[in-house]
């Protein structure tokens, strides 16, 4: 007798399946019904060897990886396998300024592009005390290429140095105004004069000279200020 359904019987699936399964797992079981799990026993089958086995018995019979240190024109891409022939590029720690003094040789007498002047001349003059080293930095950084790196590294502190001195001496200008007292503007006056020509020293003997303090406006001039000559 079918089993009557109301409109909410929402199963798919048909109601005699249970009896169904039962009957036909009751078929195809064991002999008389018998649906107990059945022990697998006897010796353990050799699989067939093949006809080469001498893969198999020496684990280095096989060829070596090659690597390709020089890859034909059409490979379009090298192993990643393969470390590059050029030199990977430097990597800076997070937050150092990289604008560093060039290396430190001594300068030679060659003429400077946009100048003309000796490259010892041109490095050591921006250093120059009474003004005349301010005029000397402005006028190579406008007038000599960004590739004389030397040279605007040097015109560009130098530049930044003498800035440095002029608000400094304007300060104690003000100082001696008020208390009527000379005395400190002139002990800063003398130890920037010296200092202006131990720079021009260290420079022209090719000693290294790079005032940390004065880095960033040294850099933001050689930056902004832009030659005549590009070349």
């Amino acid at each position: 007798m079918e089993t009557k359904k109301s409109k909410y019987d929402t199963n798919p699936l048909d109601p005699d399946v249970e009896r169904k399964a039962e009957e036909a797992w009751g078929e195809s079981g064991g002999s008389g019904g018998d649906r107990t799990t059945q022990q697998v026993g006897g010796a353990t089958r050799e699989v067939a060897n093949s006809a080469n086995e001498d893969a198999r018995k020496n684990v280095y019979s096989e060829a070596p990886t090659r690597r390709y240190e020089n890859p034909p024109l059409e490979a379009p891409y090298p192993s990643v396998f393969v470390p590059p022939t050029y030199s990977p590029p430097a990597k800076y720690p997070a937050g150092q300024n990289i604008y560093q003094a060039p290396v430190s040789t001594a300068p030679t007498s060659r003429p400077i592009l946009g100048m003309g002047v000796p490259e010892k001349w041109a490095v050591m003059m921006p250093y120059a005390p009474f003004y005349i080293g301010l005029v000397f930095s402005l006028l190579e950084l406008f007038l000599v290429p960004r590739k004389e790196v030397k040279v605007r590294f040097h015109a560009s502190q130098a530049l930044a140095l003498h800035i440095a001195i002029l608000i400094v001496h304007t300060v104690f200008g003000v100082i001696n105004t008020i208390t009527d007292s000379s005395l400190g503007g002139t002990i800063f006056k003398l130890a920037a004069f010296i200092f202006l020509i131990i720079s021009m020293i260290r420079v022209w003997k090719g000693e290294p000279h790079r005032i940390a303090p004065l880095a960033e406006p040294a850099q933001w001039f050689n930056e902004h200020i832009d030659p005549r000559n590009q070349g």
